[in-house]
């Protein structure tokens, strides 16, 4: 049985049914967000339950936008360990270090949440043909979780993608088309073609299920720590779906009991060389304009400009965070450190967030006596070629 109540525009408010598949709002083009019948599911399901579940992100079920079971395309993802950083921590001056490791998830990245969740409704709806543009790392995810659906996925990479990407997307038999330029270019070649090719758009925030796959990173780590949220969490964002998921994952959880009002405060964290978010929150702006030649190896966060920029800003300012950008080169010798002292080979993303909490610890930001939560959205291995370039 499903919860959801209906589909709500991020900005105008809008509200549109959520039976049928949606893209954007019509009205405004904004992202839609997913509501849920929350004080049903507060009368008829205890956080005590979900002690007896499978451990994966599905164990959510009833805030999942899911009529049962037999809906669901899953490989596996979710429940990722929060690992804490002792040695780390320990030459940090941080007692209470963690890391949510999301390299664990199927296709080696967190992207598989999302995707995930927008495979299942999609094929419950009748899709047989899903299109994505993709930095890397959502395209591998959309091909597997395509192929395992039995679904046709057409994929527009830059040119310049993490050849790990590449080579799965072909592996998982997925179409794969080399875009020149960046991850808005990609998506302007898919753009300019769905319609006539009769694919369903599931590029980020351009659909409304990838959030709740992302939104559960929220829920795990809640739950992870016996049902407190951290002081502060650092997340690598480019487009920002899991920032926006989680903060939606807080709120449903204060409304369902399961937590209370505190929030963590959140930090986005970019590359010096990619950083929209960092500028528009320095400048106070709602909104991020486009960073022109955007240049970072940490590919998944070298987006010139996303659609759900002023949610992230929002949700900064709601939640007394900060945007943090740092650079190539220490986001290298992170990854070298954090290896050697931790025994874990984060992507560039995940180590940038170990750049920016030094940068925060230096200022007084971020104190010793707190809970800090850092996300690995992936795994390093996926990003063999660039490491090696940005190596020189």
């Amino acid at each position: 049985m499903s919860f959801v109540k209906h589909l709500e525009c991020s900005r105008c408010g809008k509200l549109f049914s959520h039976l049928q598949l949606q893209n954007l709002c019509t009205a405004c083009r904004s992202p839609l967000l997913v509501r849920y019948r929350l004080d049903e599911i507060r009368r008829g399901l205890k956080k005590s339950a979900l002690a007896d579940r499978p451990t994966d992100m599905w164990r959510y079920i009833e805030l999942m936008p899911v009529d049962d079971e037999e809906d669901i395309v899953t490989l596996g993802e979710g429940f990722t360990p929060l690992l804490p950083l002792h040695r780390l921590g320990a030459s940090l001056n941080l007692s209470r270090l963690f890391v949510k490791d999301e390299s664990l998830n199927p296709t080696g990245t967190f992207k598989a949440r999302g995707l995930s969740a927008a495979v299942s409704l999609a094929r419950k709806h009748g899709v047989k043909k899903l299109a994505i543009p993709s930095a890397g790392n959502a395209a591998g995810a959309l091909a597997a979780y395509g192929a395992h659906a039995g679904l046709e996925v057409f994929i527009f990479m830059p040119e310049d993608a993490p050849a790990a990407n590449v080579i799965e997307a072909h592996v998982t038999g997925a179409h794969v088309e080399l875009v020149p330029g960046f991850i808005n270019d990609a998506a302007r070649v898919l753009e300019e073609r769905k319609q006539q090719e009769s694919w369903f758009d599931v590029s980020t925030l351009k659909e409304p299920f990838r959030i709740e796959g992302k939104k559960t990173m929220g829920y795990e780590l809640s739950e992870q720590l016996h049902w407190k949220v951290p002081d502060v969490i650092l997340y690598p964002a480019g487009v920002g779906t899991g920032l926006i998921g989680m903060w939606k994952a807080f709120a449903e959880m204060e409304e369902l009991g399961w937590i209370g009002s505190k929030r963590p405060r959140m930090v986005v964290v970019q590359a010096q060389g990619c950083a929209p978010i960092v500028k528009a929150f320095e400048e106070k702006k709602d909104s991020a304009e486009p960073w022109p030649s955007p240049k970072t190896f940490a590919a998944g966060i070298r987006v010139p400009k996303a659609l759900g920029d002023f949610l992230m800003l929002r949700i900064l300012r709601e939640s007394k965070g900060t945007a943090v950008a740092v650079s190539d080169v220490l986001i290298l010798e992170s990854i070298y450190e954090v290896g050697s002292r931790e025994g874990l080979f984060f992507a560039p993303e995940g180590a940038a967030c170990v750049v920016a909490l030094k940068k925060l610890l230096q200022n007084g930001w971020i104190t010793p006596s707190e809970t800090v939560v850092l996300f690995n959205t992936g795994s390093g291995t996926k990003y063999l070629d660039l490491i090696e370039k940005a190596k020189g």
